[in-house]
């Protein structure tokens, strides 16, 4: 897996991956010395995360055909104070919608992608204590 960056100008760049194709854009606070015209790395770590959970427990639970309408996964990290400003705590939030949706297929879903499929909590585990929420809330009956 191949990732490059290109600045532009000033604390702007843009990111690609070789394998996908995609682009973005990165950038820092007008504070040091940015324009606030992109994402900042270390959320890109968090979008990542968010992103490598929430495929794996969404297939897992397809797979268990669990009725599932909705579903957002959020991610909070708090940095450590001093540079280079690590992630300490992660929190995962798993926020799911749908109808009859069986509690323990979500919780073995989660601890699935947390403990066997998803390379970047394994990575982000080593730096920094995750702790995760689950929220599951009933569909409105449509008429």
């Amino acid at each position: 897996m191949d990732a490059k960056v290109l600045w532009s100008k000033g604390l702007s760049f843009t990111g690609s991956a070789e394998g996908s194709g995609f682009s973005l854009p990165l950038g820092a606070e007008p504070k040091v010395g940015g324009a606030n015209d992109g994402f900042r790395p270390l959320e890109l770590l968090l979008v990542g995360l968010a992103g490598c959970t929430a495929m794996d427990v969404i297939s897992i639970l397809e797979k268990k055909r669990e009725e599932v309408t909705a579903f957002e996964v959020r991610v909070h990290g708090e940095q450590a104070g001093d540079h280079p400003r690590v992630f300490t705590r992660i929190g995962i939030e798993y926020l799911l919608t749908g109808r009859n949706i069986d509690r323990a297929s979500v919780e073995r879903a989660v601890e699935l992608s947390e403990t066997k499929y998803c390379p970047a909590q394994s990575m982000l585990r080593k730096a920094a204590q995750i702790e995760r929420t689950i929220s599951i809330r009933q569909a409105p009956i449509s008429a």
